[in-house]
């Protein structure tokens, strides 16, 4: 796999330098040495590498917010119209989190076992998770074990695990997290650029995150014990204030990348896509227009998904909302809000205890707060379309999940195939006749990791599109 040869090419370099100064420790003592570096110096990297890539405007934009229809585009359309470009699911999705995330969130960890530091070692793990379920969600089979393993083994060309195996690891990843996060060792609170260093609340995304996966594959497998350990027996995100999300800064290059293309590269070829625009005005919500900004006076106008038969210029549709086209927008792992939503799902379906009710109108109630439309609560939530009840109460928590996700497009377009509310109808002129189930591998897999990238489409299916991954099937 390539970015196994570039991450030993680098390693032997780094050796090689180290191995110079042998006998020379006290004398020569050399601060930048790679070998020296302490494991807080690699946590802010992580952090802000994984949030720009989820946040790219040609990841969770193109193939993520256009996917399940909450962005359309007005020009270069591709993605769009289901023809994503093979640099960004090579360059951006798959080296960019195996080698600027799970692999330096790896060394990050061995560094943090070096220094005896569990709380770093935990943050470690729960980033490796992250980075590892994304990379699973969108490609199903995926290396995983040899991965991780490649600096004492040196295996250049991974194994694919299958996706089953991939979310056992991930699951494990994130226990032996929640046991680390304790109190011993810190967390720097200047590198930590998500919590500032305060251990309890990582404990927190471990524990979600858990929750997440555990939902995941609730479809393939009981994980009713799981989830009601985790409700009965670990901390969880009880706020916005928990939620695991980078703030990011007023000016580039550590602005919202959303900003920075859309606003500061004046991009303006993402505008809002008709299907949510009449999605939200059905049900009155109070969000829309902090969504989408109006086309003139108060008319919200949305773009169709892929072409459209006359083409209408740019200024006829809504613009993405200011709040999210904000410069500090914030990048997310997990919300407060989606975490209820899961809850709302596992109670109505009997995983967990609980009122399945009372999960989905806080849920609700966290997506406004965000939002800063919190007063209109009451009134929206008591709507005939909006309130909750047990008769078609799943595709109601599908729906306001979607409505919630708002801005998240990976996370989005992952749990609106799990779910597959709302019902949506692919876009006009698509390249596939439906909306992608998965990202197909980048195409030097088959050069650079031939056998074990043909064994993976064997068991997988058809390296395209359209093929479902195992916890859709």
């Amino acid at each position: 796999m390539k970015i196994s040869k570039m991450y030993w090419i680098l390693l032997l370099a780094v050796g090689m330098i180290s191995s110079c100064d042998n006998g020379f420790e006290e004398l020569n003592s050399n601060p930048n040495d790679p070998a020296m570096v302490p494991s807080k110096l690699v946590l802010t990297n992580v952090i802000r590498m994984t949030q720009n890539i989820m946040n790219s405007t040609f990841v969770g934009g193109d193939m993520g917010s256009c996917w399940v229809q909450h962005y359309a585009k007005t020009q270069y359309n591709a993605e769009a119209r289901y023809i994503p470009r093979e640099s960004v699911i090579g360059n951006m999705v798959w080296q960019g989190l195996y080698a600027s995330v799970v692999m330096d969130a790896k060394k990050m960890e061995e560094l943090a076992i070096g220094e005896g530091n569990n709380d770093m070692q935990g943050a470690a793990l729960i980033l490796q998770a992250y980075g590892l379920s994304v990379l699973t969600d969108v490609f199903g089979a995926i290396p995983f074990y040899e991965a991780l393993n490649g600096e004492s083994e040196g295996e250049f060309t991974p194994v694919y695990d299958n996706q089953e195996n991939v979310f056992e690891g991930i699951l494990e990843m994130l226990d032996k997290a929640n046991l680390l996060l304790n109190g011993t060792g810190d967390i720097d609170p200047t590198s930590d650029i998500l919590y500032g260093g305060d251990y309890t609340r990582w404990k927190k995304m471990a524990n979600a995150l858990k929750f997440r996966a555990l939902m995941r594959i609730s479809g393939k497998v009981n994980v009713s014990t799981d989830l009601q350990d985790i409700m009965d027996n670990r901390v969880l995100f009880t706020s916005n204030h928990d939620e695991a999300k980078l703030a990011y800064l007023e000016n580039p290059p550590n602005a919202n990348p959303l900003f920075e293309t859309v606003v500061f590269g004046n991009r303006n070829e993402w505008v809002m896509n008709e299907t949510i625009i009449e999605f939200l005005e059905s049900l009155d919500d109070p969000r829309l227009e902090i969504y989408a900004q109006p086309v003139s006076g108060e008319i919200y106008k949305g773009k169709p998904s892929g072409c459209i038969a006359n083409p209408i210029g740019i200024d006829n549709f809504s613009p993405i909302g200011l709040k999210y086209l904000d410069a500090e927008a914030p990048g997310y792992f997990m919300s407060y809000a989606e975490l209820q939503f899961l809850m709302a799902e596992a109670a109505q379906r009997g995983l967990i205890s609980g009122d399945p009710e009372s999960y989905y109108n806080e849920a609700i109630r966290a997506s406004l707060e965000f939002n800063e439309v919190e007063e209109q609560y009451s009134e929206y939530i008591n709507q005939p379309s909006v309130a909750y009840t047990s008769v078609n109460g799943l595709r109601k928590i599908a729906e306001q999940k979607w409505i919630a996700l708002f801005g998240q497009g990976i996370e989005t377009w992952t749990e609106w195939r799990r779910t597959q509310y709302p019902e949506l109808i692919p876009a006009n002129c698509g390249a596939i006749s439906e909306i992608p189930s998965r990202l197909t591998y980048p195409n030097e897999e088959q050069s650079l990791n031939g056998e074990n990238y043909w064994e993976a489409v064997n068991n997988q299916g058809p390296d395209a599109l359209t093929t479902k991954i195992w916890w859709m099937q």
